[in-house]
């Protein structure tokens, strides 16, 4: 039996290079809009903070400096980042320990709050506390829609400044935070506190 092999032929060739070339300009495209960023600067102190510019500002019932979120999280809880700010009094500043377990208080009111973990961190060249945690939140996109309950997952920092406390809070569905915990890890690293 013979067997016969085609020729490639130019035309395809031609076609398979165009294909190539498509797909790496693509990767390009993507790789370039997921880098860029975006710059908060809080107008009372000098801290600063760049996130993903794809993130959109959320709104927030809470007093918060920053609150924004990946509107591309396949859930109906989105990925959000928030910053929060408390003044504390220079002359006697509380210890990372007082505020870790102030805020572990705080968060308790959380429903289907479960403590995970605490460590110490430096976060923008200031000492910091870190702490995980997960909760259950009813997430409504959209008037009237029901929606299941969905089990979040969150990373908290403390940092301690001269005169403020600052609470960077990073809170995704637990499918996502693998994902949005290494986009964090970038994040801090554009923090600036002093």
């Amino acid at each position: 039996v013979q067997t016969c092999a085609l020729p490639i032929l130019p035309k395809d060739l031609g076609v398979a290079l165009v294909v190539l070339l498509a797909l790496a300009l693509g990767w390009a495209l993507r790789a370039q809009g997921e880098g860029r960023t975006r710059d908060f600067q809080d107008p009372n102190s000098p801290f600063r903070i760049s996130y993903p510019a794809s993130w959109g500002v959320a709104d927030s019932l809470q007093d918060v400096l920053l609150k924004v979120a990946d509107p591309q999280t396949p859930s109906a809880f989105k990925t959000s980042l928030t910053v929060e700010s408390r003044e504390t009094d220079p002359a006697s500043p509380p210890d990372l320990q007082t505020l870790l377990d102030r805020r572990v208080e705080q968060r308790a009111a959380l429903t289907g709050y479960h403590f995970l973990a605490n460590s110490d961190a430096t976060v923008g060249g200031a000492n910091s506390a870190q702490i995980e945690y997960a909760y259950v939140a009813q997430p409504i996109d959209e008037p009237r829609r029901p929606s299941l309950p969905v089990v979040v997952q969150a990373r908290e920092y403390i940092v301690a400044a001269r005169d403020r406390t600052f609470y960077i809070t990073l809170a995704a569905p637990t499918s996502e935070f693998a994902q949005a915990s290494a986009q964090l890890d970038r994040i801090l690293q554009t923090v600036t506190v002093q």
